[in-house]
């Protein structure tokens, strides 16, 4: 097998799980609980949060755990509107998305607040001059996410925040796609939002981390929890392993990202001789997402091809795939029929070149068997 779709979900490293075990089977307490076994289990809490914290570069924030990134899309961009209405009713955002991003601003847009999508240049990069005139008294929250999870374009996300002291707004960056893979400095966001099974941890476990400073309206209401922002018995368990999680992809991070540049570019250099193959991600791509489109062959066409050979890639966000054009591909390419042909090639520091030549082999048969049809 060839898995090649690491930016929809990873593999759980093992030391991850063991630590999950080892909470599971000795911390039986409930953190919240006032006897021994409920302290012990909130001090192992503690240790964890602070541990996140420590990596983020963080220490004066505040960690929100929810079942994973789209929770805390929703509990910021919701908590933050409901919380602060009084600012105002207008949000920013952009064409390059999650649906968990679209989701609550759709959801705000029924409940009377008005949403501006912010332009982008021809590399799909913010338009830093559109988001200045697009700021009003009454801008609430500007959301973009710090990679788009198709194409992989990394935004300026401290140009962008550093914009934003100047409004009363708060900014909200979805970092699911980057958390674990390119290092970001957070300090100029308010809130940001990622998830452990993008980084080799559980699924059902994420973050979101805010300022200290800002108050949120809850989604989930019924007492404390780890915080007062989210109700709940405390998963420890699953809270321990996303420390563990984020502190060994954090060792390996400039390691992991040289080797994925290399196969990145390798995996261009062979895919370019192709006619019909267009290469859609850019300069400004982080190197573990390869967005193409291949013209004149459906993108699920493809993908079933290759997985008769078990390799296994995306044609979108495997939680948009019921759309048959890319809105990110879209926005970036300007070309709809790249959009309704493009598929995602994903890598991570697990890949290797071996499983790149063995995917480019059968790229070769499949792509010109399907051109013959």
């Amino acid at each position: 097998m060839i898995y090649l779709d690491y930016s929809a979900t990873t593999p759980v490293n093992k030391a991850v799980l063991d630590s999950f075990n080892k909470v599971c089977l000795n911390y039986i307490g409930n953190p919240n609980s006032l006897h021994k076994l409920g302290v012990d289990a909130n001090n192992l809490e503690k240790q964890a949060t602070n541990q996140i914290k420590e990596i983020l570069n963080l220490t004066d924030h505040e960690v929100i755990y929810t079942s994973g990134s789209s929770e805390s899309n929703n509990l910021a961009i919701k908590g933050i509107c409901d919380k602060y209405q009084n600012v105002g009713k207008h949000i920013i955002t952009t064409n390059l998305e999650h649906s968990s991003i679209y989701g609550p601003v759709g959801y705000l847009q029924k409940k009377g607040y008005e949403v501006d999508f912010v332009k982008t240049n021809e590399k799909g990069i913010i338009d830093l001059d559109d988001l200045k005139n697009k700021l009003r008294e009454d801008t609430v929250l500007v959301t973009i996410a710090s990679v788009n999870s198709e194409t992989g374009i990394l935004q300026p996300i401290n140009e962008i925040g550093q914009i934003l002291k100047e409004y009363k707004c708060f900014f909200h960056v979805d970092a699911t796609q980057s958390i674990g893979k390119v290092k970001i400095d957070f300090k100029n966001v308010d809130l940001f939002s990622f998830s452990a099974h993008k980084i080799y941890g559980l699924k059902g476990i994420g973050c979101l981390v805010k300022n200290k400073k800002i108050n949120l309206e809850p989604i989930i209401h019924g007492g404390k929890s780890t915080t007062i922002y989210r109700s709940g018995t405390p998963a420890l368990p699953l809270i321990v392993s996303l420390a563990k999680a984020l502190r060994l992809i954090n060792e390996t991070i400039d390691e992991d990202y040289k080797n994925v540049l290399n196969l990145n570019n390798y995996l261009k250099q062979h895919l370019q001789k192709y006619d019909k193959v267009f290469i859609n991600s850019n300069e400004f791509t982080i190197p573990h997402v390869l967005n193409i489109s291949i013209i004149g062959i459906k993108p699920e066409t493809m993908q079933h091809a290759l997985e008769e050979d078990e390799i296994y890639i995306s044609t979108q966000s495997a939680c948009s795939s019921n759309n048959p054009v890319s809105k990110a591909v879209l926005e970036v390419t300007k070309d709809e029929l790249k959009a309704k042909h493009s598929i995602r090639i994903s890598l991570s520091g697990l890949t290797t070149k071996e499983e790149i030549n063995k995917f480019l082999v059968s790229f070769d048969r499949c792509y010109y068997k399907l051109n013959m049809k």
